[in-house]
């Protein structure tokens, strides 16, 4: 099969794409055809900064496709069935092996592309928003990064639980996109100071929420804290050192939540959640928007795009 693959830690130039041997079936999983992947900030980061597991390892978390091969051990999964799916590597081919508890069934009616950006994007910005942040209804939230795929999903999501939403964004045109998706106010980090915005906006009480995928923006998350409000951590997309003066957060009462979805989809509770999330989909309750489509054999010039480019929403690959 055709692959991507990279031997050493690096920029996009790094990525090849060749033909490589296929993935063997697991007894409790699925082999997928796949026609669409979806290029994560966790994609970007780990081809950036880590060493590949083994020598032409095979990228990538997210992709959806057709079932081909059914494992032996497997008894609610059909060949035919379209599915999308997550896994800590092996996303960028035309096949995919993996474990049925790491795939969920598309609705009828939901593309395929989307289908592939929504378990990590939407499921980071549920379980951060609800299971660890706690966001009740009239609650004001502030999402760093309001025009990545978190942040996205995050706004959707906060909108329709009630609450008032800020985020920092630029551009004219993404923050026209996400008043349509429930954004309430948008704060210009290249502009504007973000503390001073929020105390602006919340007549200086300060936010109940803020969810951060950047992580180089922390310091100003804890500082746009009401006393006893909550920040949720969910990355690091600034690549930042993370170095953080907790002692004003103790001060307030503060709390500091971290997620990693890597270890929470498999979880039965989270499973189901995506389930939802990708019913809503397909009904168009929630919109996953796909910034650029590449093929597959383009995947450093897709890498180079989703790093260099001023996007919103998702970057996807296409065997």
């Amino acid at each position: 099969m055709k692959a991507a693959y990279y031997d050493v830690p690096g920029g996009p130039e790094v990525l090849s794409y060749t033909e490589v041997e296929a993935p063997v079936c697991p007894e409790d999983g699925v082999l997928l055809r796949v026609e669409a992947i979806s290029i994560e900030g966790g994609d970007l980061i780990n081809r950036a900064t880590a060493a590949p597991q083994a020598a032409g390892h095979v990228p990538g978390y997210a992709a959806s496709g057709e079932i081909i091969e059914v494992g032996t051990k497997v008894h609610d999964r059909f060949i035919g069935q379209k599915v999308t799916s997550f896994d800590m590597g092996g996303s960028h081919a035309e096949l995919r092996a993996v474990k049925t508890t790491r795939t969920w069934i598309v609705p009828d009616g939901l593309q395929m592309a989307a289908a592939a950006a929504l378990p990590i994007s939407f499921g980071t910005a549920h379980h951060s928003l609800f299971a660890r942040g706690n966001l009740v209804d009239g609650e004001t939230l502030l999402v760093q990064g309001g025009a990545g795929s978190v942040g996205v999903a995050a706004i959707q999501l906060a909108h329709r639980a009630g609450s008032k939403v800020l985020a920092t964004v630029s551009g004219a045109d993404r923050v026209a996109r996400l008043r349509a998706y429930g954004l309430d106010a948008a704060i210009d980090h290249r502009s504007e100071d973000v503390t001073a915005a929020v105390m602006r906006l919340t007549d200086g009480r300060g936010m109940d929420l803020v969810v951060d995928p950047v992580g180089s923006t922390l310091a100003g998350s804890l500082a746009a804290l009401r006393p006893e409000g909550r920040l949720v951590f969910v990355g690091n997309a600034g690549r930042a050192s993370l170095d953080l003066d907790l002692w004003p957060a103790l001060q307030a009462n503060q709390t500091l939540l971290g997620v990693f979805m890597g270890s929470q989809l498999e979880k039965p509770e989270v499973h189901r959640t995506v389930d939802d999330m990708l019913r809503l989909a397909a009904t168009g309750e929630l919109e996953i928007p796909i910034d650029r489509r590449f093929s597959l054999c383009e995947v450093a010039a897709a890498h180079a795009y989703a790093e260099e480019n001023s996007i919103l929403g998702r970057v996807v690959l296409v065997p």
